[in-house]
């Protein structure tokens, strides 16, 4: 065990190193992840003062869901359904499915999707590493926390071993604060520093992909007619599949439009 300070301090640092206050560390450590993990009511203090950093988290969160969508777009979902199923079909009807997939997967992989998945895999994982230490600086020092409160309900002034012991302890709890301080601001940095950069990298990347995407809108809003398809499976999609080629063929007249076939 180690001291620092002058002789007269009274507020001398008090480090241990032994194996034994080690292994109480650990215990305590472990007892608050235990509670976390089971959801139990913490000191509602000591939550309440994680509450900035606890929005960031959300903000986070949010973040890692929302890249998530944007890496799984129903255009592109949709466009390689279209091309799976157009091999079963050797009508024009599959020839149509194909290109209508192509076309929706290609307005989706363009450099949105690239450059999603560079976000994910750099900005996202290194924020997402650096939560991870967090949390586990927070573990500790709120095991520390614990473990203080339960030496000072059994503290007595007049005995010097009880005192020298909760001395030790409260070394372990500022110790164990500097970490966990250090850590909650780099987390608290880096989340805004990855909101900063999802809005960089949508600001690029958008508008491209609207551009791509509304060409291709105004490319299938140019078809005017419409050929009855006779459906073999989903035949619940028949009579709807005629009365569209009614009605289309009756509008369709002598524009620029495009047949489906």
């Amino acid at each position: 065990m180690m001291y620092y300070g002058t002789s007269g301090d009274r507020y001398r640092e008090y480090i241990d190193d032994s194996t034994s206050h080690k292994i109480k560390s650990a215990y305590w450590s472990t007892r608050q992840a235990v509670i976390r993990k089971l959801g139990k009511e913490e000191d509602r203090h000591v939550v309440a003062s994680d509450a900035e950093l606890d929005s960031k988290l959300e903000v986070c969160l949010s973040i890692v869901f929302s890249n998530r969508a944007f890496s799984s777009l129903i255009e592109n979902d949709t466009g390689r359904f279209l091309k799976s199923r157009s091999s079963e079909d050797k009508t024009r009807a599959g020839k149509m499915l194909s290109a209508v997939g192509k076309a929706l997967s290609h307005s989706a992989q363009q450099r949105l999707e690239q450059e999603v998945r560079t976000f994910r895999d750099r900005a996202i994982g290194d924020t997402a590493n650096t939560i991870a230490r967090m949390e586990t600086a927070r573990t500790e020092y709120r095991g520390a926390l614990m473990w203080m409160k339960k030496v000072s309900e059994e503290l007595d002034p007049d005995m010097y071993k009880k005192l020298d012991k909760f001395r030790r302890v409260q070394t372990q709890v500022k110790k164990s604060k500097a970490v966990f301080d250090r850590f909650k601001l780099t987390c608290m940095q880096k989340v805004d520093l990855l909101a900063a950069s999802r809005c960089n990298m949508l600001s690029h990347v958008l508008a491209a992909y609207q551009d791509t995407l509304l060409q291709f809108w105004e490319s299938t809003a140019r078809f005017k007619g419409y050929q009855y398809y006779e459906f073999a499976l989903l035949k619940d999609l028949t009579p709807e599949s005629r009365k569209l080629a009614e009605q289309t063929s009756q509008q369709f007249d002598e524009g620029d439009g495009y047949v489906l076939r």
